[in-house]
């Protein structure tokens, strides 16, 4: 494929994406069609399913778009498989992505122990590793009710004040 139909074929993906995070505001994903999505993107069906099967597809080619970018935020701490427990890169992030992050959490995802390394030298110094998998899920289910809640209010406080709440919820640890 030569380059121009690559900046062609990108260009499509990225205005199809586009509206269907526009979508994903205001519709649950089972109430969006592909019709909507062509409409609003200004192409034809042919050109949607000439690059996704169907509207999972591309809520899962969406997904992990967004996993890339946050992979690139943290590639240093994922190379190196640490953890820096720095969430302030993670807060500006998101503040600076609020729709693809509202687009993300509306099809159902969320950050686990996969995305963002759980550090086992802090669980053993903390928890004894006791009941750790009860210490990860009340984590990462805190934090990503903290960032849902956060765009809800369209990001109104600042990376440092969400990172401050984090922290302040484990005061005497590290975070």
């Amino acid at each position: 494929m030569n380059t121009k139909n690559n900046k062609r074929k990108k260009a499509s993906v990225e205005k199809i994406e586009s509206a269907f995070m526009e979508l994903l505001q205001t519709k649950n994903p089972g109430n969006i069609t592909v019709s909507e999505i062509c409409a609003m993107a200004k192409i034809n069906r042919s050109t949607f399913y000439a690059n996704f099967i169907d509207i999972e597809d591309l809520g899962e080619k969406l997904k992990e778009r967004l996993l890339e970018e946050f992979r690139e935020v943290y590639k240093d701490e994922m190379k190196s498989r640490t953890n820096s427990n720095d969430y302030l890169k993670l807060f500006y992030h998101v503040k600076e992505n609020q729709m693809l992050y509202r687009a993300y959490f509306k099809l159902g995802a969320g950050f686990t122990e996969r995305e963002m390394n759980y550090d086992p030298i802090q669980a053993e110094k903390y928890f004894g590793n006791k009941n750790i998998d009860y210490h990860i899920a009340f984590f990462y289910n805190g934090l990503n009710a903290i960032i849902k809640m956060w765009l809800e209010k369209g990001c109104a406080e600042s990376p440092e004040e969400i990172n401050g709440i984090i922290k302040s919820e484990y005061q005497g640890r590290e975070v």
